[in-house]
């Protein structure tokens, strides 16, 4: 089952770097685009791996709270 995920990246000098917006601790980088985009998926699948547990396995409710920083 294939699952989609908001990829929300940024450029650092020559690295594409991102994270995967619903799964904390799933950040990568790469040389180009694609590579970010292919090495994010590797860590989501070693971290699905390691948890042995399909994402997601409830439902999950979201809300938006607003911080005044």
């Amino acid at each position: 089952m294939e699952h989609t995920f908001t990829l929300e990246y940024w450029k650092d000098k020559t690295w594409y770097v991102g994270r995967l917006k619903e799964i904390p601790g799933v950040f990568s980088q790469g040389k180009t685009l694609t590579e970010l985009k292919e090495n994010v998926r590797d860590v989501y699948k070693m971290m699905m791996e390691e948890t042995a547990m399909p994402f997601p396995r409830r439902s999950v409710k979201k809300t938006e709270i607003g911080i005044a920083v």
